[in-house]
């Protein structure tokens, strides 16, 4: 099979799409959103959600057999555009050193379900995976 589909326990889109598929060592994930991981709920402060988001991008990446080293490109949906410390505080957190950062995108979108943030992301994996 060339394409493979990754699943992401405690994470789930409400159509029939994966969190994510993989072709060789490229990975694309599917929309991760803020939605707690454990309860399905959707917090309604940004700094919660961001920070769920970014628990998905970690299980993401090791569901897939790879590390958050292995992003490449990340793009970000905001509901509030501008609003960006709690992106902002999470990624540096993550990603510690600047020299070694993925590009990254920010766009304001009409998000639903109490949605204020979303992201998709593109990884390079090693291909023994």
């Amino acid at each position: 099979m060339r394409r493979t589909s990754v699943e992401l326990p405690g994470f789930s889109h409400a159509n029939p799409i994966p969190a994510a598929s993989r072709i060789g060592p490229f990975l694309f994930s599917g929309v991760l959103t803020g939605r707690d991981p454990e309860t399905s709920e959707m917090p309604a402060a940004l700094d919660v959600q961001c920070a769920n988001v970014f628990r998905h991008v970690r299980a993401l990446m090791s569901a897939a057999g790879g590390s958050t080293d292995d992003i490449v490109k990340m793009t970000f949906w905001l509901a509030d555009y501008r609003d960006r410390a709690a992106l902002n505080d999470e990624w540096t957190t993550l990603f510690t050193d600047p020299s070694s950062r993925p590009a990254r995108q920010a766009m304001a979108a009409q998000l639903d379900g109490g949605s204020l943030i979303q992201c998709d992301l593109v990884a390079v994996l090693d291909r023994s995976h």
